[in-house]
């Protein structure tokens, strides 16, 4: 297994840097090998690529871990039953990717390198096919959306209810979005803001991100109460672990807030005895827009304490600075279980201020949707 994952390493570095010629050459073969299969995609195809190339680096990287490579893979199938992929789009999109791997490596590639490519993508579909058969719910579900609140230009926050089937998720877990009306075959992750209720009831935190952010921005500015959404499967690992008796730490960036959320609702409905901690930064305190419903959190439990953070506003009342850097002036941190959600880079800083508090890895949980 090492010499496995060493191959699948040592060969992705010889591509790792010219992604988007090998996702444009993989998507060239997919579509040549299989007109139709061009149907399951947006129109537009920015940024589908790499999604689909973070998903694969993603299993490369666990490979040598059997649970998690197992776990994320079945979660991976599962999730993407909603683009409609059988069995025999697996095998062509294998043809395309070893096709596009060859192709961009050049004369670096040889035989050993192309047969743990061909044993990683048979294991990789292997799990994920098995996952989506396991699951006998639907590929996705409709959720209409009841209520729309903006929090300034490119924030807004969205409450829906998801019919059909009632869909059971974590609290701390991520789901797939699509606004069909406005952005067909366009998906985006977004993490549940709240905990499971009895009425299926989910809410979503949206923010623009820079120079991107199609589907986002449709979230924010065009879909209305009552437009229907489409819901994938739940996924992510950053849930709470109720058999744990420590302290917890909840760190939030932005809109990062959502699922920390999330987790302090389900604690409300059952911590007696744990200390939760949040430490909530954004860059003014007009980006602070989830502050006062976790204010309301914390008068109404007394194990819970909330210290709000700006980076950009020196007349905030407040701590003043990134939010990683604030949490490093608390702590120590060491026997906390450690819950992060936010930007890649504020995770990364985060987690390495955690580390240097002497946090085992065990201990911390994070997910984040950008290069850590």
């Amino acid at each position: 297994m090492d010499d496995f994952a060493r191959l699948l390493k040592e060969s992705w570095t010889l591509v790792e840097e010219h992604r988007k010629r090998l996702s444009g050459h993989f998507y060239a073969r997919l579509f040549l090998l299989d007109p139709e299969l061009r149907k399951l995609f947006p129109v537009e195809m920015t940024g589908q690529g790499d999604r689909i190339l973070e998903a694969i680096v993603t299993a490369a990287q666990v490979v040598g871990d059997p649970e998690s490579f197992d776990e994320y893979l079945r979660s991976l199938g599962r999730d993407h039953r909603k683009y409609h992929v059988e069995a025999t789009h697996y095998e062509t999109m294998g043809v395309a990717l070893l096709d596009a791997l060859r192709s961009i490596a050049g004369d670096g590639w040889n035989l050993e390198y192309d047969q743990a490519w061909r044993d990683a993508y048979a294991a990789i579909s292997e799990r994920m096919l098995a996952g989506a058969a396991a699951d006998g719910n639907p590929p996705f579900w409709h959720a209409e959306v009841l209520a729309h609140e903006r929090y300034g230009p490119d924030t807004a926050v969205l409450t829906c209810r998801a019919l059909q089937h009632p869909l059971s998720w974590k609290a701390g877990q991520y789901v797939s979005v699509e606004a069909p009306r406005h952005l067909p075959r366009v998906w985006r992750t977004y993490s549940v803001a709240n905990a499971p209720n009895d009425d299926n009831l989910l809410e979503f935190h949206v923010r623009t991100p820079k120079g991107a952010g199609w589907l986002s921005g449709a979230l924010i500015r065009r879909v209305k109460p009552g437009d229907l959404l489409r819901v994938a499967a739940p996924m992510g690992s950053m849930t709470l672990d109720r058999s744990s008796e420590r302290d917890i730490l909840c760190v939030a960036g932005g809109v990062g807030l959502a699922p920390v959320k999330a987790l302090v609702e389900e604690l409300a409905s059952h911590n007696r005895t744990r200390w939760v901690h949040v430490f909530y930064g954004a860059r003014t305190a007009a980006d602070l827009y989830g502050l006062a419903g976790l204010q309301e959190l914390v008068a109404a439990h007394p194990w819970l304490s909330v210290t709000p953070a700006c980076s950009e506003d020196p007349d905030f009342d407040g701590e003043l600075g990134d939010v990683p850097d604030v949490v490093s002036r608390y702590g120590p941190w060491t026997a906390h279980d450690c819950y992060v959600s936010g930007s890649a880079r504020m995770v990364r800083a985060t987690l390495r201020v955690l580390a240097e508090d002497g946090v085992p890895p065990e201990n911390t949980r994070y997910d984040t949707f950008g290069n850590l």
